[in-house]
Protein backbone atom coordinates (compact mmCIF):
# COMPACT_ATOMS: atom_id res chain seq x y z
CA UNK A 1 0.00 0.00 0.00
CA UNK A 2 2.99 2.55 1.03
CA UNK A 3 4.88 1.67 -1.76
CA UNK A 4 2.67 1.92 -4.41
CA UNK A 5 1.56 5.61 -3.30
CA UNK A 6 5.30 6.63 -2.56
CA UNK A 7 5.96 4.95 -6.28
CA UNK A 8 3.39 7.47 -7.95
CA UNK A 9 4.86 10.43 -5.36
CA UNK A 10 8.50 9.98 -7.07
CA UNK A 11 6.73 9.60 -10.71
CA UNK A 12 5.47 12.38 -10.22
CA UNK A 13 8.06 14.57 -9.22
CA UNK A 14 10.10 17.07 -11.51
CA UNK A 15 13.39 16.47 -9.64
CA UNK A 16 13.13 12.55 -9.58
CA UNK A 17 14.75 11.15 -12.70
CA UNK A 18 14.51 7.39 -12.76
CA UNK A 19 12.34 4.83 -10.34
CA UNK A 20 13.54 1.59 -9.96
CA UNK A 21 11.28 -1.07 -8.53
CA UNK A 22 11.81 -4.47 -7.25
CA UNK A 23 9.46 -6.52 -6.55
CA UNK A 24 7.91 -10.47 -7.34
CA UNK A 25 5.85 -8.94 -9.96
CA UNK A 26 4.41 -6.17 -11.57
CA UNK A 27 3.49 -2.95 -10.02
CA UNK A 28 0.78 -2.18 -12.72
CA UNK A 29 2.41 1.75 -13.64
CA UNK A 30 3.82 2.42 -17.21
CA UNK A 31 6.11 5.16 -17.29
CA UNK A 32 8.72 6.45 -18.84
CA UNK A 33 11.03 7.02 -15.72
CA UNK A 34 10.09 3.54 -14.48
CA UNK A 35 12.12 0.40 -14.90
CA UNK A 36 10.39 -2.21 -12.99
CA UNK A 37 12.53 -5.48 -11.87
CA UNK A 38 11.49 -8.52 -10.94
CA UNK A 39 13.19 -10.94 -8.58
CA UNK A 40 11.72 -13.72 -6.32
CA UNK A 41 13.88 -14.24 -3.72
CA UNK A 42 14.19 -10.86 -1.21
CA UNK A 43 16.88 -13.09 0.49
CA UNK A 44 19.22 -12.93 -1.68
CA UNK A 45 19.78 -9.77 -4.34
CA UNK A 46 23.31 -11.43 -5.80
CA UNK A 47 23.26 -10.84 -9.54
CA UNK A 48 21.19 -7.46 -9.64
CA UNK A 49 22.56 -4.79 -10.99
CA UNK A 50 19.97 -2.45 -10.37
CA UNK A 51 21.33 -1.27 -6.72
CA UNK A 52 23.89 0.89 -8.47
CA UNK A 53 23.98 4.66 -8.64
CA UNK A 54 20.81 4.81 -6.71
CA UNK A 55 20.60 8.11 -4.45
CA UNK A 56 17.41 7.11 -2.67
CA UNK A 57 16.21 3.67 -0.90
CA UNK A 58 12.74 3.43 0.19
CA UNK A 59 12.03 -0.21 1.64
CA UNK A 60 8.34 -0.54 2.57
CA UNK A 61 8.08 -4.55 2.44
CA UNK A 62 6.80 -6.10 5.21
CA UNK A 63 3.85 -8.80 6.56
CA UNK A 64 0.76 -8.51 8.84
CA UNK A 65 0.88 -10.02 11.99
CA UNK A 66 -0.42 -13.44 11.93
CA UNK A 67 -0.71 -13.74 8.50
CA UNK A 68 2.50 -15.97 8.57
CA UNK A 69 4.61 -18.34 10.42
CA UNK A 70 6.70 -16.96 12.76
CA UNK A 71 9.56 -18.04 11.39
CA UNK A 72 8.78 -16.58 7.99
CA UNK A 73 7.48 -13.48 9.63
CA UNK A 74 11.00 -12.58 11.26
CA UNK A 75 12.17 -13.54 7.64
CA UNK A 76 10.40 -11.18 5.76
CA UNK A 77 10.70 -8.24 8.71
CA UNK A 78 14.65 -8.92 9.18
CA UNK A 79 16.08 -11.51 6.86
CA UNK A 80 14.66 -9.47 3.89
CA UNK A 81 15.79 -5.78 5.15
CA UNK A 82 19.16 -6.68 6.15
CA UNK A 83 20.24 -8.17 2.67
CA UNK A 84 18.42 -5.24 0.60
CA UNK A 85 20.35 -3.03 2.94
CA UNK A 86 23.74 -4.95 2.43
CA UNK A 87 23.16 -5.63 -1.77
CA UNK A 88 22.42 -1.69 -1.51
CA UNK A 89 25.41 -0.24 0.48
CA UNK A 90 27.88 -2.58 -1.58
CA UNK A 91 26.28 -0.71 -4.92
CA UNK A 92 25.30 2.82 -3.65
CA UNK A 93 26.94 3.28 -0.25
CA UNK A 94 26.07 6.73 -0.14
CA UNK A 95 22.69 6.75 -0.17
CA UNK A 96 19.52 7.76 1.57
CA UNK A 97 17.28 4.87 3.24
CA UNK A 98 13.67 5.45 4.23
CA UNK A 99 12.86 2.41 6.21
CA UNK A 100 8.98 1.52 6.95
CA UNK A 101 8.62 0.54 10.54
CA UNK A 102 6.22 0.73 12.83
CA UNK A 103 4.62 1.91 16.22
CA UNK A 104 6.05 -0.10 19.15
CA UNK A 105 9.41 -1.30 17.65
CA UNK A 106 11.95 -2.21 19.77
CA UNK A 107 15.91 -2.06 19.28
CA UNK A 108 16.93 -3.74 22.10
CA UNK A 109 14.68 -7.29 20.96
CA UNK A 110 13.30 -8.10 24.94
CA UNK A 111 10.31 -7.06 23.73
CA UNK A 112 7.42 -10.16 24.14
CA UNK A 113 5.75 -8.78 21.10
CA UNK A 114 7.19 -10.40 17.91
CA UNK A 115 6.36 -7.58 15.71
CA UNK A 116 8.07 -5.22 18.31
CA UNK A 117 11.23 -7.30 18.80
CA UNK A 118 11.46 -7.79 14.33
CA UNK A 119 11.10 -4.46 13.55
CA UNK A 120 13.59 -3.42 16.32
CA UNK A 121 16.22 -5.72 15.35
CA UNK A 122 15.64 -4.76 11.50
CA UNK A 123 16.08 -1.20 12.24
CA UNK A 124 19.27 -2.03 14.23
CA UNK A 125 20.70 -3.48 11.61
CA UNK A 126 19.85 -0.75 9.01
CA UNK A 127 21.70 1.87 11.45
CA UNK A 128 24.69 -0.18 11.20
CA UNK A 129 25.01 -0.54 8.07
CA UNK A 130 26.85 2.16 7.39
CA UNK A 131 24.53 4.56 5.21
CA UNK A 132 25.32 8.60 5.85
CA UNK A 133 21.16 9.16 6.43
CA UNK A 134 18.60 6.79 7.43
CA UNK A 135 15.18 7.62 8.05
CA UNK A 136 13.23 5.40 10.05
CA UNK A 137 9.21 5.68 9.94
CA UNK A 138 7.26 4.56 12.73
CA UNK A 139 3.57 4.96 12.02
CA UNK A 140 0.45 3.88 14.43
CA UNK A 141 -2.58 2.61 11.98
CA UNK A 142 -2.49 3.23 8.87
CA UNK A 143 -5.64 4.51 7.46
CA UNK A 144 -6.38 3.36 4.03
CA UNK A 145 -7.47 6.76 1.88
CA UNK A 146 -7.81 4.48 -1.69
CA UNK A 147 -10.39 1.30 -1.56
CA UNK A 148 -8.55 -1.86 -0.98
CA UNK A 149 -9.54 -5.52 0.79
CA UNK A 150 -8.68 -5.52 4.58
CA UNK A 151 -5.96 -8.27 5.70
CA UNK A 152 -9.14 -9.29 8.62
CA UNK A 153 -11.68 -8.45 10.67
CA UNK A 154 -9.67 -5.98 13.10
CA UNK A 155 -8.52 -3.95 10.07
CA UNK A 156 -12.20 -4.03 8.93
CA UNK A 157 -13.23 -2.27 12.38
CA UNK A 158 -10.17 0.10 12.21
CA UNK A 159 -11.07 1.59 9.01
CA UNK A 160 -14.68 2.37 9.85
CA UNK A 161 -13.93 3.78 12.95
CA UNK A 162 -10.56 6.07 12.32
CA UNK A 163 -12.51 9.35 11.08
CA UNK A 164 -13.96 9.24 14.25
CA UNK A 165 -11.47 8.31 16.67
CA UNK A 166 -8.70 10.42 15.19
CA UNK A 167 -11.05 13.42 16.58
CA UNK A 168 -10.34 12.12 19.67
CA UNK A 169 -7.23 10.18 19.87
CA UNK A 170 -5.26 12.40 16.69
CA UNK A 171 -1.86 9.87 17.52
CA UNK A 172 -3.59 6.70 16.70
CA UNK A 173 -2.60 6.49 13.11
CA UNK A 174 -2.02 8.24 10.01
CA UNK A 175 -3.32 8.62 6.65
CA UNK A 176 -1.41 6.25 4.10
CA UNK A 177 -1.00 8.94 1.60
CA UNK A 178 0.34 11.49 4.83
CA UNK A 179 3.25 8.60 5.41
CA UNK A 180 4.38 8.18 1.66
CA UNK A 181 4.62 11.91 0.84
CA UNK A 182 6.52 12.14 4.46
CA UNK A 183 8.80 9.27 3.16
CA UNK A 184 9.61 10.52 -0.25
CA UNK A 185 10.71 13.98 0.91
CA UNK A 186 12.53 12.51 3.67
CA UNK A 187 14.87 10.70 0.65
CA UNK A 188 14.74 13.73 -1.55
CA UNK A 189 15.86 16.44 1.17
CA UNK A 190 15.98 15.20 4.75
CA UNK A 191 13.40 16.10 7.28
CA UNK A 192 14.11 19.32 8.36
CA UNK A 193 14.09 20.08 11.72
CA UNK A 194 13.13 17.14 12.64
CA UNK A 195 17.08 15.85 13.80
CA UNK A 196 16.70 12.25 14.74
CA UNK A 197 17.01 9.42 12.49
CA UNK A 198 13.93 7.60 13.62
CA UNK A 199 9.99 9.66 13.13
CA UNK A 200 7.50 8.49 15.27
CA UNK A 201 3.85 8.81 14.48
CA UNK A 202 3.32 12.26 15.93
CA UNK A 203 6.49 13.23 13.97
CA UNK A 204 5.50 11.75 10.49
CA UNK A 205 1.88 13.90 10.88
CA UNK A 206 3.50 17.24 12.12
CA UNK A 207 6.28 16.49 9.09
CA UNK A 208 3.61 15.73 6.63
CA UNK A 209 0.94 18.28 8.06
CA UNK A 210 4.64 20.89 7.30
CA UNK A 211 4.70 19.46 3.64
CA UNK A 212 1.17 20.30 2.63
CA UNK A 213 1.17 23.62 4.11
Amino acid sequence: MIGGLALRECLGRPEVAEVTSIGRRSVGEQHSKLTEVEHQDFGDFGGLDSFEHQDVALFCLGAYTGAVPDAQFREITVDYTVAFAKALHAASPTATVCFLSGQGADPSERSRIAFARYKGAAEKALLAQGFPRVFIFRPGYIYPVTPRREPNLSYRLLRGLYPLARRLYPNLGIASDDLALAMVEAGLRGTGRHESPILENRDIRTFAAELKR
